[in-house]
């Protein structure tokens, strides 16, 4: 597989906190690779080595054949980023703003970016007049989502990109990914959200403690994915079976399963008579506490 980004023995410390201990990472090109892990664990610091914003103290890196560090300058007409938390200049409005994102690409008024920029406007429900400091999170996730798709790139680097939106617009972000992906764009998406990286990737890297402690298919790393089962609490005996991991908190009964046993537990739950009843994904948080709680804590000992 040849790669777009590459990174090998990487290694950052701030004072005496290490940041990433000699993390390994490859993404394929034109691939979504998923890049997960728990808050602390060292995502935000890749991607800042990455795009060239920061200096890995050892170790090599490469993105699109450059080292962003060397040769930063020539890489942001050649990808784009999304943080999590997106600020806009407050006086300009967000059209302004895109279209000043798209010439420092190289890529403003053009045709061809003028009619996509349109074609995104709609379908995300922007309204491109208001003025930065009037959008509300949301929308200025959406800014900066308008502002990445609507020019071609070798690559995207998002960064809990659809942190703020709603569900409808979540469905959204993830059909532009699916169609950038088709025109050869190779993706890195950081998220601890494993359901939504379900959805759109064809790979995943999992980051624990500045290091890459997983990598592969989502189907190799099946054994990660489990479901969160909570009912309203009855104040009183269960009377389930014992193999389940119960946890009573905030006037709610809650464990979880693995996602392939779910339908087996349903008649226990139907017996007991519980109410309230909620089946979803446990976070990316929650699964790590599960894996990797135990050697997280012998590790701080």
């Amino acid at each position: 597989m040849s790669g777009a980004i590459r990174t090998a023995g990487l290694r950052k410390t701030y004072g005496r906190t290490v940041a990433l201990d000699d993390l390994d990472l490859e993404v394929g090109v034109g691939e979504v690779h998923g890049f997960l892990g728990p808050n602390g664990a060292g995502k935000s610091t890749t991607l800042r080595i990455l795009l060239g914003l920061a200096r890995a103290d050892a170790g090599t890196v490469e993105v699109l054949g450059a080292d962003p560090w060397r040769d930063g300058p020539r890489l942001p007409r050649r990808l784009a980023y999304v943080p999590g938390d997106v600020n806009l200049w407050p006086n300009l409005s967000g059209g302004e703003a895109i279209d000043l994102l798209a010439r420092l690409r190289g890529h403003g008024g053009t045709t061809a970016f003028q009619r996509e920029r349109a074609r995104l406007l709609d379908v995300f429900e922007l309204d491109p007049r208001k003025k930065g400091r009037s959008y509300s999170k949301g929308n200025r996730q959406k800014v900066a989502l308008v502002a990445a798709f609507a020019c071609p790139a070798a690559l995207l680097v998002l960064d809990e990109p659809t942190s703020g939106l709603d569900p409808l617009m979540e469905v959204v972000f993830q059909r532009e990914l699916h169609r950038v992906r088709e025109h050869g764009t190779t993706v890195l998406l950081s998220s601890h959200i494993l359901s939504e990286v379900e959805q759109v990737c064809d790979r995943v890297s999992i980051i624990r403690a500045g290091k890459v402690v997983e990598t592969g298919t989502l189907d190799d790393l099946r054994h990660l994915t489990r479901t969160q089962i909570s009912f309203a609490d009855p104040g009183a005996e269960l009377s389930l079976p014992s193999r389940y991991d119960i946890e009573r908190r905030d006037g709610r009964v809650r464990f979880t399963v693995d996602t392939a046993e779910v339908a087996s537990v349903l008649p226990d739950l139907g017996a007991a008579h519980v109410t309230g009843l909620r089946i979803e994904p446990a976070s990316l948080e929650e699964l790590f506490l599960r894996h990797y709680g135990e050697r997280v804590e012998d590790e701080r000992r």
